[in-house]
Formats: C-alpha cells, structure tokens, sequence
C-alpha cells in the first residue's frame, strides 16, 4: 500500500505528466496534489471536478449502472488531457484521483494504467 503523496508523486514521474491530485468529492477536499507550474491550480480544479463526478455517478445510478462499471471520466482540451478516475471500490467511495497531462508529450495509455495501478495500492 502506498500513501498519498507517495502515490502522487509517482504519478507525476511520468513524462507528460503536469500534475495530479486525490479528492475527497463528497466534501470537495484535496487531500493531496503534487503538480509543475506550467499545470493548472489543483486545487480550483478539484472543487470543479466534484461536480462533474457526482455528475456521472448520479447519471450512472439513473441509468440503473452500477458505479463501480466506471473507469474514467477524460476531459480533451486543445493542449491538455484532464484524467478522473473515481476510485469506486467500497473502501475508497468519495474519492477520485486527477490526472493532468501534457497532449503533445503524455501517453494516456500508459497514464490509464497507472491510474488503473493506484486503485489497488493507494492507501487513504
């Protein structure tokens, strides 16, 4: 098991990699972020991304899905990707991590499988 800011940390190796967070979107808190000045402000965008995870989560449950089906949430603007993946297992509700990445340098791929990694070792 990995803590938080380890596990950001790690993260934010990668190349392409502008920063990344773990929130709290139940009452919108960082409870960690690690980013380079060329990314955007963590923290405005964590309280902004609550809203677009509960979002989906209540789209999901309308739609009689279970939360746990889904994987990403990935917002595409012209020179960055923005990565949520809302950790859905039942020891981890409320919480989703944020990925920043460069378009032009970063592999959402293998930003995906990180993201995919920190759901099972990050200790919260």
């Amino acid at each position: 098991m990995a803590g938080i800011e380890e596990t950001l940390r790690e993260l934010v190796r990668q190349e392409g990699v502008l920063g990344a967070s773990v929130v709290d979107y139940f009452s919108r808190l960082t409870l960690g972020a690690v980013g380079s000045p060329a990314g955007p402000d963590l923290e405005a965008a964590a309280r902004g991304d609550t809203d677009v995870v509960r979002a989906k989560l209540f789209t999901l449950e309308t739609l009689g899905y279970r939360q746990e089906r889904i994987e990403d949430i990935l917002i595409t603007l012209d020179d960055e990707l923005h990565l949520i993946r809302p950790l859905t297992r039942r020891s981890r509700q409320g919480i989703f991590v944020y990925l920043v990445l460069d378009r032009a340098t970063g592999d959402l791929e293998a930003a995906r499988d990180s993201l995919r990694k920190v759901e099972f070792e990050l200790d919260v």
